[in-house]
């Protein structure tokens, strides 16, 4: 066993678990990305002469194996490897001979990582657009299925406005529809190959990296060698940031449906398969995931942070503290992921009781609407609130559970027009499939 950066000099074993820390388990979820780009960067230095076809061949052969072994569950990374760089290297020059000890030419660990992490940036960022995608067109569909069924708006917690539920499912959609300009943001991004900027400043080799990224079905080379180790931290921060936006919205729509599910409002019902039972008693039935969503989105805000708090003080180039970036961010896109895929669980299985939603609309909500029916009679907008405010409940003279379908301007909930979001979500699920298709198509690299 040998670390990349072993010189033959004594280590205190101690310091080298310190500085190791987790990455032998984090890394694991890298190992493909890592093998994919060390087939990348081995193709091109035997175009330049650096390696012979033969052991391109060899390397790339088994490099494709290591990928399929860590995808597997088969490969390991020892503690002595301190890291998966080191893992696979020490396993190329052990079956390869000389080629695996000729593959670091030309690269650092600090490329080497940064191409590792951005394409698993790309792969994670368009899987979280694939479940955005899913989950909006599920909040869509139930926003069609009760764009009729009454409910009361809220506001500061009490009850404003007649609105419907399927203004408030669609409400839900259109945020998560926002967050795909953050996550395709993102992608363009990380979706930039760093291979060849090495240790920040280059090599001096003929390296082809604009090659070397249409190995890797990049979008483009990031130029500035500097400027990709710069990069370092930030764009993870970004990448999970993108990941955060429509975790902020499963919060709230969280936090929606604890309300409407409460036993006092029993508008929804969540399905048994969602929800827990109490250790003392035997009544209750508890949304434990509809909580957790809630306190999941809160954490990866945390971890989001705990990214930002590590790069920004840095000055230009690669620093150690930089590995303590790796964990928010693989731990973070997780989250991130399994928040939509509770959220997509919760809400295929929702029933909802359309007369328990109508009876929750309060008399005194309709306040409002008769004030304005007395402004369209000639009065004037603060003589008739005063006269309404008097005695709310008695002034409402309309069904205040109808009323909604008065709001009839764009944007409100009598004038529900699904129509633009469902074509902004075909839109983009259009851009989805062809970005699959060419990150997709790096993998052939190995066969």
């Amino acid at each position: 066993m040998t670390r990349l950066w072993e010189r033959g000099e004594p280590a205190d074993e101690r310091l080298v678990r310190f500085t190791t820390g987790r990455d032998p388990q984090l890394d694991l979820e890298l190992v493909p990305f890592d093998a994919l780009a060390s087939a990348a960067h081995a193709t091109m230095l035997a175009e330049i002469g650096v390696l012979a076809v033969a052991e391109r061949d060899a390397l790339v052969a088994e490099l494709a194996a290591i990928a399929a072994d860590a995808r597997a569950g088969r490969f390991t990374i020892a503690r002595e490897d301190e890291d998966g760089h080191t893992a696979i290297e020490n396993r190329l020059a052990g079956r390869c001979g000389e080629a695996g000890r000729r593959i670091h030419t030309g690269r650092s660990r600090n490329d080497q990582v940064i191409a590792a992490l951005r394409l698993y940036s790309r792969e994670a960022l368009l899987a979280e657009t694939a479940q955005v995608l899913d989950l909006a067109e599920r909040l869509a569909a139930l926003a069609e299925e009760h764009r009729e069924t009454a409910l009361p708006g809220y506001s500061h917690g009490r009850q404003a406005m007649p609105s419907t539920l399927g203004f408030l499912f669609a409400a839900h959609a259109e945020g998560l529809a926002d967050a795909l300009p953050w996550l395709e943001t993102a992608f363009a991004h990380a979706d930039r190959s760093p291979l060849g900027s090495a240790a920040g400043y280059g090599v001096p080799l003929p390296l082809d990296r604009q090659r070397v990224a249409g190995l890797l079905a990049f979008g483009g080379v990031q130029g500035n060698a500097l400027a990709v180790q710069n990069d370092r931290g930030k764009t993870e921060w970004l990448v999970l940031g993108a990941a955060l936006v429509p975790a902020l919205d499963l919060g709230r729509l969280a936090a929606d449906l604890l309300w409407l599910s409460a036993d006092e409002l029993r508008c929804v019902r969540l399905a048994p398969e969602v929800t827990t039972g109490s250790s003392i008693m035997p009544q209750k039935r508890n949304p434990d995931v509809l909580e957790l969503v809630r306190a999941g989105s809160a954490r990866l805000r945390a971890r989001h942070a705990e990214i930002a708090a590590i790069f920004a003080p840095l000055p230009s180039g690669y620093h150690r503290d930089l590995q303590l970036t790796k964990e928010p961010f693989l731990e973070g896109m997780r989250t991130a992921a399994d928040l939509l895929a509770a959220m997509r669980r919760v809400l295929d299985g929702i029933d909802i009781d359309r007369e328990r939603c109508r009876a929750l609309v309060g008399r005194a909500i309709g306040a409002t609407d008769e004030v304005y029916r007395r402004v369209a009679a000639g009065t004037p907008f603060r003589d008739a609130y005063r006269e309404v405010a008097r005695d709310p409940e008695a002034a409402v003279t309309d069904d205040p559970a109808e009323s909604w379908r008065l709001r009839t301007h764009l944007g409100a909930p009598g004038a529900l027009d699904l129509g633009p979001a469902r074509s902004a979500l075909a839109a983009a699920r259009e851009r989805l499939a062809e970005r699959q298709r060419r990150v997709a198509s790096a993998w052939e690299l190995l066969g």
